[in-house]
Parts: C-alpha cells; structure tokens; sequence
C-alpha cells in the first residue's frame, strides 16, 4: 500500500519540489493549496501523475479539506503567508494564514489521523530575529522583529503543543533563506533571488540592502527537501531542527556570481547583519547535510532564468514605495 502524504502549499515553492520528490518515491499526494502564492505551473511536469491529487482550497476551509486528510500517513504544512515585508501592513491576513490556518490543520490531524506516521511543519528561522551568535543554534533566543516572522513561530508552537497533549508525532524545521528553481514571483516584495533575476533578464541593477556585506545562510532547495524527507523517516518527534548550507554567504558574492551592475539602497531596521545555522543537530540525529553549493545553485537558476519573466521588476523607486511602513514601524 502506498503512503498517502498531504502536502499543504504544495503548488509553492519548496511545497512543488517536495511533491515532485514524493511521486517520485511512489507515495499517493495531495496538494492543498488556494493559489494565492501557489502557482499551478509549478505541478505542470507531473500533473498527470495518477498518483497525484490537486484540491484548490484554503487551510481554514475546514468543510472542504477535511476528507482529503482520512487515512493520511504523512502532512507536510507548508501553505502561509511568507514574504516579510508586507506582513508589516497585513498582520491580520498573516495571522489568519499562519496561525489559525495551523490550528485548522492541527485540529484536522487530530480528528480523522490517529494513525500518523509524521507531521512536519515548515518552520522559519526568522523566528530568531537579530541572533547573539552565530552560527545560530535551536535553543537560540527567540526573537520575531516582524509579523511574518512572529506568526511562523506561533504556528510552530501550536503544531509541537498539540504535538504533546494530543499525541501527534510532530517534527519542525526551521529553514534558512532557501532559493531555488520555482521560488516565488508573486507581485509582493520578498526574495531577493526573485527579486535579483528578474531585475538581471531586465538588465536593470540588482537592488542591493545596505553595503551587501551583509550574509546569508542561502540554501538550495533540493538539500531542504531531502532534510525534509529525513524528518519524516526518522524516529524523532516534538524536537526542531535548523536546515541551513553549513555556510553564510555574503550579498556581494550572490550578485558577482549572477553577474551584472548593482545600486545600493538603504539598509532595513530589524534585519540581522548575518544569517547563520547552526545544523549540527540535524547533521547528528537524521544523518543529512547540504550537497549544493552556492556557486551550483546559482548555476542552476541562472540555466532556469525565463521561469523569472513574469516576475515584477523592483527599482529603488518602488521599493522605497513598498518598504515605506517598513521603516515606518520598525526604526528605531
């Protein structure tokens, strides 16, 4: 019999890879996922796979998703709100997405899988805020300077809290900066390798925060899956683990590697200087650790780069229109 795996935000970025992974290893999937950062185009190359369920609902749709979670051996929560900058003017809608959607989930998990092999929660390392160390380990203060990054956290607290009382073999890991072929294009202002490439097929000037010294723990999507695979294969629950590159990279090295003229534009408040995991927790109890450099995987998006076309083209001008509450709220 094969396993029958939920993946919720399964038409987005890692969600989509995941799935593709997961057909690949025979399971029977399903993708929950309301389209509104999820594309469609994501599950082109596998859409006909027999094994391969695609429902167009949102996670607090209670009435509508639950019968697709009977009989469930794994879920994979990824669906939620996930570009920082506009959950400075949306918190409600992130929390709505991020905490009660969770909850949703949560409740449904408990109802109708008592015989869950895993649960896994897509966690961000955001929850971190501006780290005293670095590398950054689980136990880590927990610090959210944002909306985004405060509702990813609660949402994991739910998921390892109903984890506990209900007894749900609950996992979460917490990524860091992760990119890739799929990564969003939506209209939003977020990942600086959308942002970064569609800026490059448009030869405009890559937008560079700050001085771009400035580092990042930037890890490649396909590592991230395989950890996530780990994690359900493993005999752990209710404990969190870091899924970073093993390395921090600085802004300036990404954008030689892609190639092309840079405008510096000012820094923002409640960014850390540095993103750095600490994954010698994930190393040690599930035996994974990255295989894709920086270099590989710039490589690999700069051979993807039409997938980028559509993507809106960020100038200084509009930035500074789309960042103006960010600085507004979180100056100091």
């Amino acid at each position: 019999m094969k396993d029958k795996v939920i993946v919720t935000g399964g038409a987005g970025f890692i969600g989509s890879h995941l799935t593709q992974a997961l057909l690949k290893k025979g399971c029977r999937v399903v993708v929950i996922d309301n389209m509104s950062t999820g594309r469609s185009q994501n599950l082109e190359c596998f859409i006909n796979d027999r094994n391969l369920t695609v429902v167009r609902a949102d996670i607090n749709d209670t009435n509508r998703i639950r019968k697709y979670f009977q009989g469930a051996d794994y879920v994979f929560h990824f669906a939620a709100l996930a570009d920082i900058v506009p959950s400075i003017v949306n918190p409600t809608g992130y929390f709505s997405s991020n905490v009660d959607g969770t909850m949703n989930i949560m409740q449904i998990v408990r109802e109708v899988c008592p015989k869950l092999k895993k649960f896994i929660y897509a966690a961000s390392s955001s929850c971190y805020g501006i780290p005293d160390k670095y590398p950054t380990s689980e136990s880590a203060h927990i610090r959210p300077e944002y909306p985004y990054a405060l509702t990813k956290y609660l949402g994991e607290q739910i998921a390892l809290h109903w984890g506990k009382v209900y007894k749900i073999p609950v996992l979460s890991l917490r990524m860091f900066n992760v990119y890739g072929p799929k990564s969003r294009t939506s209209g939003t202002y977020g990942a600086v390798f959308g942002t970064f490439l569609a800026q490059k097929i448009h030869r405009k000037p890559f937008t560079v925060v700050g001085d771009g010294t400035q580092t990042r723990d930037f890890t490649f999507v396909t590592d991230v899956v395989a950890a996530f695979l780990a994690a359900a294969g493993s005999k752990y629950v209710n404990e969190i683990f870091n899924v970073g590159s093993d390395h921090t990279y600085s802004v300036n090295m990404l954008v030689k590697l892609l190639g092309g003229p840079v405008t510096y534009i000012p820094k923002r408040p409640g960014e850390p200087d540095r993103t750095y995991a600490d994954i010698s927790k994930i190393k040690k109890y599930l035996s994974w650790k990255p295989k894709i450099s920086l270099e590989e995987g710039v490589n690999v998006l700069l051979d993807n780069i039409d997938y980028w076309r559509q993507a809106p083209v960020w100038t200084p001008k509009k930035i500074k229109g789309a960042t103006r509450d960010w600085f507004k709220y979180l100056s100091k």
